[in-house]
């Protein structure tokens, strides 16, 4: 019996870590069936943005449905640059507030950066709300280097982060509030977990931070910034595929920062995040 407590421990302790995780949960889009999230605490309707108005989003030239071909079950594949971008409303889901905003976003990606995508920036996930310049947050490939550099970017208010109205890729790196990573482990032949995490964003007296993980492992943080957003809460949203062309599955929203461990433990599930729904 003795012999068998530490297998025991580690089972438990395992199965603490996935309800933690299954609690944190806020959306959840598996792509099997559908652009709408199959779990949202919020508004579980995908829809695209064309001009001012929404209209409901349904798989179409720019955005297909690959039914078996997703890390867990159907998937995404952006076939080309295209003008659709499914998003979801942050309301209820990315928790967004001007007091202290904490959560963390995880997809999985396939694409070879340098064959697939076209010339420019590419940002297969963005958190957007009424003003670009009151706040923005992406993860991006360079548009002009060979290999691309991706790049995990939170940019607050203008004035802070550009006081001197400088385009963005004329910025050196080290004076951007961004993660970069070179030779970053995409490819089309497997597919690449990506997490990002918002700490304490727009509470200045606890260092706000972000941090980019890439197949369960830090990959570098933004951190000494300060990070203050003014958002309307109403108008945030999470958007995919700006400028995309390749596969994606299993996007999650969680409504706090999740801790390396827990990462690790979101990267290994074996079925993906429907394994926390199950629960």
């Amino acid at each position: 019996m003795a012999s068998l407590l530490p297998i025991l421990l580690i089972v438990a302790g395992q199965s603490a870590g996935q309800a933690d995780l299954a609690k944190a949960l806020t959306l959840h889009a598996s792509f099997d069936t559908g652009l709408d999230a199959d779990f949202s605490t919020g508004a579980r309707e995908c829809w695209y943005r064309l001009g001012k108005d929404p209209l409901k989003a349904a798989p179409n030239a720019d955005v297909a449905l690959a039914k078996g071909e997703g890390k867990f079950g159907g998937g995404l594949v952006f076939p080309k640059k295209g003008n659709s971008r499914p998003q979801y409303k942050g309301r209820d889901v990315l928790g967004y507030n001007d007091k202290n905003w904490s959560a963390t976003v995880s997809v999985w990606l396939r694409l070879d950066p340098d064959k697939d995508l076209e010339p420019g920036y590419c940002d297969p996930v963005q958190v957007v709300g009424n003003d670009t310049r009151k706040g923005y947050v992406f993860l991006e490939w360079s548009k002009d280097e060979t290999p691309r550099y991706f790049r995990y970017a939170i940019r607050p208010l203008f004035p802070i982060w550009n006081p001197d109205n400088v385009p963005w890729a004329d910025i050196p790196f080290h004076k951007r509030p961004m993660v970069q990573v070179a030779k970053a482990p995409f490819s089309r032949d497997r597919w690449t977990h990506v997490v990002f995490t918002l700490e304490n964003i727009n509470d200045k007296p606890k260092k706000p931070s972000g941090r980019l993980y890439i197949d369960g492992k830090s990959r570098g943080a933004i951190e000494n910034w300060d990070l203050t957003f003014a958002w309307d809460p109403d108008s945030v949203a999470l958007v995919l595929g700006a400028a995309y062309v390749g596969r994606m599955d299993d996007l999650a929203v969680f409504g706090r920062v999740l801790t390396a461990a827990e990462v690790t433990t979101l990267h290994q599930l074996k079925n993906g995040v429907a394994d926390l729904r199950a629960r």
